[in-house]
């Protein structure tokens, strides 16, 4: 099996996670900013989670939008069981600001990019249909009949 098959069953597998993380505890599926360390816990409540797998789970669920929006408007972090754990700093709410502003300018950059390329292929085919119609044109003024 090379690297390249290997990789979807570990996606498949982190997301499963994920989703098992969303079902089993309030704080994963209300996206509220997490305790620091609370991959402790998670090996802690279930010893027979992969490192790694637990490592990408985390990061995907960081940096996902719902989670940053959270901890920009957050003030408390919270453990699996949901109690306090501490404060969001005035850092952590600023840089999840900065990841939405940039993600969000990100969009707009590669929608307008995308709305630019669909009125060029338009504006080609236009251009297309103009020649073609020039030529039949010419074709029929000097064609043979």
């Amino acid at each position: 099996m090379t690297t390249a098959e290997a990789t979807p069953e570990k996606t498949t597998d982190v997301r499963a996670l994920l989703k098992d993380l969303q079902t089993r505890f309030d704080v994963f599926r209300n996206f509220s900013p997490l305790a620091i360390g609370i991959d402790k816990q998670l090996f802690a409540a279930l010893p027979d989670l992969s490192k790694k797998a637990v490592r990408l789970a985390m990061r995907s669920h960081t940096i996902s939008t719902r989670y940053l929006k959270e901890m920009e408007k957050g003030s408390q972090r919270f453990n699996l069981d949901g109690t306090p754990a501490g404060e969001v700093t005035d850092e952590n709410r600023q840089h999840a600001g900065e990841q939405l502003r940039e993600r969000f300018k990100k969009q707009g950059e590669q929608r307008k990019a995308a709305e630019a390329a669909v009125k060029a292929a338009e504006a080609e085919a236009r251009a297309e249909a103009q020649r073609l119609e020039k030529l039949q044109q010419l074709a029929d003024k000097f064609g043979r009949k």
